[in-house]
């Protein structure tokens, strides 16, 4: 029993990072789309893929899609969590594009690290997860790397206010991350395709309601391809790692997205880091470093 339970452990772990890997190629590709799109549209477009792509995967497995039998519906008690993680995923990604207008990708990539701060300080005051020694240390360097990153580099002592919105997002998704692992015993495509579906159309109708419009079919269809898997694909390995390491751990693993995310900004986008940002990468790793060797026993 023992080792079977270290095997799926292990699994879970992969999982985690493959989730990291997917993920850190959202923000240079979302940058990239935002030349195309407006914000609102792009969000809902990006979750709706990824619920498209899901609920297709589920049609087409079957049964064989299920995480377990039985499982194929959230319960009552589990609704008001589902329904949080929809409006949560609605508002989030609207805040980071918003932001991604104005910053970095690359900050803006090393600032999604902050929810692993948010995470654990949710899955400690509101869901009652233990949080070790490692995790708390980890909370306050990326704190400090955080706070140097909302810093106008050009401007000195000047808030950036597209980086105070990607915090604001991270703060949305540390919540909604608490709420899924909440959902986390059901099918992760299951999942998805409930807040990618919602999500995507609730962003959707906003969108169109505020005078956005969409660019030609082909953006929209690669950003419904990009939503499928950086948020789909992602948003299910990270889902079903959840199940064995719990809300907090699993987003510390997934800590290495970001810093992947800032690669792949200067190698797609040719962007250009400063000073600040070097400075705000050493805390980021250290914190990062901390939360994925952390070794306590989640619960």
């Amino acid at each position: 029993m023992e080792k079977r339970l270290s095997g799926e452990s292990g699994k879970a772990v992969l999982l985690a990072l493959v989730a990291a890997v997917m993920y850190a190629f959202s923000t240079p590709l979302s940058k990239r789309l935002l030349e195309s799109l407006p914000p609102v549209l792009l969000a809902g477009l990006l979750y709706f893929g990824a619920g498209i792509g899901a609920a297709a995967l589920l049609l087409i497995g079957g049964k064989r899609a299920k995480i377990s039998s039985g499982v194929s519906a959230f319960s009552r008690q589990e609704m008001p969590f589902a329904v949080a993680m929809v409006l949560l995923d609605v508002l989030a990604p609207v805040l980071l594009l918003f932001g991604l207008r104005s910053a970095s990708a690359a900050s803006t990539s090393l600032l999604n690290n902050f929810e692993i701060v948010a995470t654990a300080l949710f899955a400690l005051f509101a869901f009652r997860e233990s949080i070790s020694t490692r995790l708390w240390i980890a909370v306050a360097l990326i704190t400090v790397g955080s706070c140097l990153l909302t810093f106008d580099a050009n401007e000195a002592f000047t808030f950036s206010g597209g980086s105070i919105l990607v915090l604001l997002a991270t703060v949305c998704w540390g919540l909604e991350n608490n709420c899924t692992r909440k959902l986390s015993q059901n099918n992760p495509l299951l999942i998805v395709a409930v807040k990618g579906i919602g999500s995507g159309l609730v962003s959707l109708a906003i969108g169109f309601a505020v005078g956005e419009r969409l660019a030609g079919i082909w953006v929209v269809l690669l950003a419904m391809l990009a939503g499928f898997f950086t948020y789909g694909i992602s948003i299910a390995c990270y889902i079903r790692a959840q199940r064995w390491l719990g809300a907090a751990k699993t987003s510390a693993y997934y800590a290495a997205a970001p810093f992947i995310g800032a690669v792949l900004s200067f190698l797609l986008l040719g962007e250009r880091a400063n000073g600040l940002f070097f400075v705000a990468l050493l805390f980021m790793g250290a914190g990062a470093f901390f939360a994925t060797f952390d070794r306590s026993k989640t619960v």
